[in-house]
């Protein structure tokens, strides 16, 4: 199964506010509208990522709205209740469609540690690669403020650079980034198209007053930064609008686009060019005609020897058997392992370590020439 998934994945955040349509509950019709919508995606083929709010609220209506102080783990306590509940009515609703979902619960450090970057990225291209649809969500029961992402749109973000998505569309409660503040006055015009997001942009991101969800428009401006860096085009729109996700993925102009700073691959790749290399991996001269000729991926039997300790995720320098560079990229073994793997045939990984993260040392996609 090919990890190339550059134009097929789309991830989509939902607000608190559309999926109680602005109440105090969780609206299933709401719920239903967007699933129907995504089940289309699906259907023309679109690789579907859902991060959801809600979970709080979904806590909230299953206790019969206590009145609760406004600390931690009350908040926390509201979360673990309303996560299954919310997680139970996408199942549900999702199931009309029969369509199966996956839970995936994040925390800043599973973004922030290369391993568990790596391991989550796996189990996300694992699940759609089963027609699974991932609903992600901050893993705010146990998450204190140093590890949290701090709010799903952020978090919406990072999943889009994690599967090199092609689009986020963030729903939310108003059409989109207004240049003045649509509630008080009514010179307020759409912006339709961001270029770049400069600080006058941040300015008019001012919060919003919802009153319901954690981040308002400010970090939806952040997160279309961090997306936008990377390649993945963002959209923020009204989640209320008639057929949303449709439309947008359509072409259709609603709600503000913001515009990707450079392709795909380039963002991903000057990373890879400033990273230091963990460790150095000598190919035979196959290998380096196939990768440079080819652009195929790096395969264990073409690994002469390797030098340095790294773990799985770790930037590594691939050398010709003169020594000059050939590429850097990912590793997808840890040094130890890896050096057992050294010459073998990719059918014969599992034999040798009793499990595979699959065919490849370094998938091209995270491979760069030097």
């Amino acid at each position: 199964m090919s990890h190339n998934h550059v134009h097929h994945t789309v991830v989509i955040k939902v607000g608190t506010s559309t999926l109680t349509g602005g109440t105090a509950r969780l609206s299933r019709p709401h719920m239903l509208d967007l699933i129907r919508q995504i089940v289309a995606l699906r259907r023309q083929g679109e690789r579907v990522v859902l991060v959801t709010s809600g979970a709080i609220a979904a806590g909230r209506e299953l206790l019969n709205y206590p009145d609760l102080p406004n600390h931690l783990p009350a908040k926390q306590m509201l979360s673990a209740v309303g996560q299954s509940h919310l997680m139970q009515l996408y199942s549900m609703l999702f199931d009309l469609y029969d369509v199966r979902i996956g839970q995936v619960l994040l925390t800043h450090g599973d973004l922030s540690h290369r391993t568990r970057y790596l391991n989550a990225r796996d189990t996300l291209n694992t699940l759609l690669d089963y027609g699974i649809v991932p609903i992600v969500n901050e893993n705010d029961t146990v998450a204190v403020e140093e590890i949290k992402v701090g709010d799903n749109d952020n978090l919406s973000a990072h999943i889009a650079v994690l599967l090199n998505a092609a689009l986020l569309i963030i729903l939310t409660d108003q059409d989109g980034l207004y240049d003045h503040d649509p509630r008080t006055d009514e010179r307020a015009r759409l912006i339709q198209r961001v270029d770049r997001i400069d600080e006058q942009i941040e300015r008019l991101a001012g919060d919003s007053v919802s009153g319901l969800g954690v981040g308002g428009m400010a970090t939806k401006v952040q997160a279309a930064r961090l997306a936008t860096r990377s390649g993945t085009r963002v959209v923020i729109a009204n989640g209320r609008t008639p057929d949303v996700l449709v439309r947008i993925m359509a072409g259709e102009e609603l709600g503000t686009t913001f515009v990707p700073a450079v392709g795909h691959i380039e963002s991903r790749k000057r990373w890879l060019l400033a990273e230091r290399p963990q460790g150095t991996l000598v190919v035979d001269d196959g290998a380096v005609r196939v990768l440079t000729q080819q652009g195929a991926s790096l395969l264990p039997v073409g690994i002469r020897a390797l030098r340095g300790k790294f773990e799985r995720g770790a930037v590594v320098l691939v050398v010709d058997e003169a020594s000059r560079p050939v590429a850097k990229g990912l590793v997808n073994y840890p040094s130890d392992e890896l050096s057992r793997l050294c010459g073998h045939h990719s059918r014969d990984i599992v034999q040798v370590l009793g499990y595979t993260y699959g065919d490849e040392a370094i998938h091209r996609d995270n491979m760069v020439f030097v």
